[in-house]
């Protein structure tokens, strides 16, 4: 192995060592095979000059660049009711935790990467493309461990993170989700789950998102409803141990649209 890759993937997974110390999320990096990871980014913005500019890069540099390299599918969105300038929010799905640790290096060894997203690459300091992001590390659920794509043509996602007090309550929620049967739920109802992510690397831990698409906000409000009201989630969230004043300290909901890039 080259020496600037050996020293990224070692300051990489060490950093990530150190965010999970003695803890039983600190082993969530070792995954089945075919388990994805997913990259969630938030782009904060000040003007519709910089939308252009990180949709155009997404667009015409990294899509392109990121679907050679293996991550299909890559996702690209704004808000559906944004307060001022919208956030963008992009989702990338990686085959493997050594795809993402690679990704970058890869990119930077791209020449036709490079030229066609020189005007975000490059920007200059004084008229930047963005203002900051912000960046999670996800590792798929194991009942869903890979990414699936909804269909095309008119619609909304709802990205969702749930916050834990600790991470033994995370772990439980965990555990509703795939072995209690709420994705099943999900899937039976007509949410279109996109994917379920538990977060290894970024704010708010511990916590888990995930992102689910509607045809329109009188569907979204009709399927939670019959969400709500389904007897096997009442059998499930009835069990004392996944009451959500125990597992759930606060939830964000986030309405979001795709750009017209997005590969989701």
């Amino acid at each position: 192995m080259k020496r600037r890759s050996f020293v990224k993937a070692s300051l990489l997974t060490g950093a990530a060592a150190s965010i999970l110390p003695n803890s039983s999320m600190a082993t969530s990096v070792k995954a089945k095979p075919g388990t994805e990871f997913y990259e969630l980014r938030v782009y904060n913005l000040k003007n519709e000059t910089q939308q252009k500019l990180v949709e155009d890069y997404f667009q015409n540099a990294a899509i392109p660049a990121l679907n050679k390299l293996g991550s299909k599918n890559v996702g690209v969105f704004t808000e559906l009711k944004p307060e001022g300038q919208t956030k963008i929010y992009v989702l990338i799905p990686y085959n493997s935790i050594a795809d993402f640790l690679n990704v970058q290096e890869k990119l930077d060894q791209d020449a036709v990467y490079k030229e066609k997203g020189a005007s975000y690459l490059t920007a200059p300091a004084s008229e930047p493309a963005y203002e900051r992001i912000e960046s999670s590390l996800l590792k798929a659920f194991v009942h869903m461990p890979k990414m699936e794509v909804s269909k095309q043509g008119q619609r909304i996602f709802e990205l969702r993170r749930y916050e834990h007090a600790t991470e033994s309550a995370g772990k439980k929620k965990l555990e509703m989700f795939n072995d209690a049967g709420e994705i099943d739920i999900f899937k039976k109802l007509g949410f279109s789950p996109v994917f379920f992510g538990e977060t290894l690397i970024g704010d708010h831990r511990p916590n888990l998102i995930y992102m689910i698409t509607f045809d329109d906000l009188d569907a979204k409000a009709a399927h939670w409803k019959a969400f709500g009201s389904d007897p096997e989630w009442k059998k499930v969230s009835a069990i004392p141990d996944y009451s959500d004043s125990k597992l759930v300290s606060h939830i964000t909901s986030t309405l979001l649209q795709p750009a017209a890039c997005s590969q989701i």
